[in-house]
């Protein structure tokens, strides 16, 4: 008799076991099932799992600054960046195929079901051949140069020579930027349109004649190519803060309206949007949002 309770309470107590771990506080969302992997932590485990971004080339620096300090204090948690642009960033949250979109400018009225959260703050340098002897530009003449109105470096105090002018694809956050801020939408007459930061910044090094933007933390330390200033404004952290240099764009997190993101990749999120990040983001040439 006794063994048959003996037997009957060891049954019950496995049944509730079996229970227990078939049981979870969390439902899965679509990130979830885009992959993202991340496992909740339980009583204070570790964050384990991946967090997949996608977007802005732009962002590069930073979220690879980010990225390398999260895992740093996260070993079990991976990090992801896919380099695809800001438009397919954006395009890439929105239906589920990564965590967190990274855009270099804010969104557009039809980018519906999205919110947007800012994490630094970005000058676009404009940038010529170290050997230009171009050494400021208005807004307007950058203008007036990316539109073909005017065509030889000498109508804006340089060499004679036939202005090229490099940009950047369409859906790019940068040329996006760009474009607003100098009212060329649409109306760019490009010698090259690249589809990265660096791309543009080798095609500037490379010919005598060219024109291009990129962004600052990009842009920092380069040889072969110079900044001008915008306006007698120079492009560097201080002024693009304190609003002074006219061309620049904020650099965002994009996530999905009623799609909860992972332990992990909420975790991320946190960190990046916080102080605890901003010298990180420092480092990487662009301006913390977090105060």
């Amino acid at each position: 008799m006794k063994k048959a309770i003996s037997l009957f309470l060891a049954l019950g107590m496995t049944a509730a076991l079996l229970a227990g771990c078939g049981s979870s506080n969390s439902t899965p969302t679509d990130s979830d099932a885009a992959g993202s992997g991340a496992q909740a932590p339980a009583n204070g485990s570790a964050l384990s799992g991946t967090v997949s971004t996608n977007g802005s080339t732009s962002m590069e620096k930073v979220i690879g600054a980010l990225s390398e300090q999260f895992m740093t204090d996260n070993s079990g948690v991976t990090v992801s960046y896919d380099p695809t642009g800001s438009g397919a960033g954006i395009e890439a949250v929105s239906n589920g195929t990564c965590d967190i979109g990274l855009a270099s400018r804010v969104l557009k009225a039809e980018e519906t079901g999205l919110t947007a959260t800012t994490v630094a703050l970005d000058g676009i340098a404009i940038i010529v051949n170290a050997d230009n002897k171009v050494e400021d530009l208005t807004v307007d003449q950058i203008a007036q140069l990316f539109t073909g109105t005017v065509t030889d470096w000498s109508a804006v105090g340089g060499d004679a020579g036939t202005v090229a002018c490099i940009g950047r694809e369409s859906g790019s956050g940068t040329r996006d930027g760009f474009e607003s801020i100098t009212g060329t939408a649409d109306a760019c007459v490009l010698s090259q349109e690249l589809t990265s930061t660096g791309a543009v910044i080798e095609a500037v090094k490379g010919n005598p004649n060219a024109i291009g933007y990129a962004s600052l933390s990009a842009v920092e330390g380069q040889d072969g190519i110079k900044a001008v200033t915008v306006g007698g404004v120079a492009c560097t952290e201080d002024t693009v803060l304190d609003g002074t240099y006219a061309i620049q764009r904020p650099f965002v997190l994009v996530t999905k309206n009623g799609t909860a993101l992972s332990a992990a990749a909420q975790a991320f999120f946190d960190f990046a949007t916080s102080t605890a990040a901003n010298d990180l983001i420092k480092a990487a040439g662009a301006v913390p949002a977090a105060k």
